[in-house]
């Protein structure tokens, strides 16, 4: 079982950047899949969520009306795309399945100019 995030990079405030999920280990296509996000001295948070089939989505309200979940079932790889980047949305961006593996490497997100 494995996730691998890839993706982060510094980008300027108000840029956009597009991180992806590749899994491998599961039946992609029977789980829910959710972004997390993490800086230093603070507990990983949800960001996003999909479900299974990629019909419905869920986002925290920081991101909300910036951030978009998707995914592809036939290539197992979970996408977000974050437009309109914040220097609050600095962190290292990890993904899970929903119930929750264990956890990728993370791709380092930072925003400034």
């Amino acid at each position: 079982v494995q996730l691998v995030e890839s993706g982060g990079g510094l980008v300027q405030p108000g840029g956009s950047l597009r991180l992806s999920c590749a899994v491998s280990g599961f039946t992609f296509s029977a789980y829910g899949m959710r972004w997390y996000r993490q800086t230093p001295g603070k507990e990983r948070g949800l960001v996003a969520e999909i479900s299974s089939g990629g019909g419905t989505s869920n986002y925290a309200d920081s991101v909300k009306g910036r951030f978009t979940i998707s995914r592809d079932n036939a290539k197992n790889t979970v996408y977000l795309q974050m437009n309109s980047l914040r220097p609050e949305d600095t962190a290292v961006y990890y993904c899970n399945r929903a119930p929750r593996i264990a956890w990728g490497q993370g791709t380092q997100v930072t925003v400034s100019s």
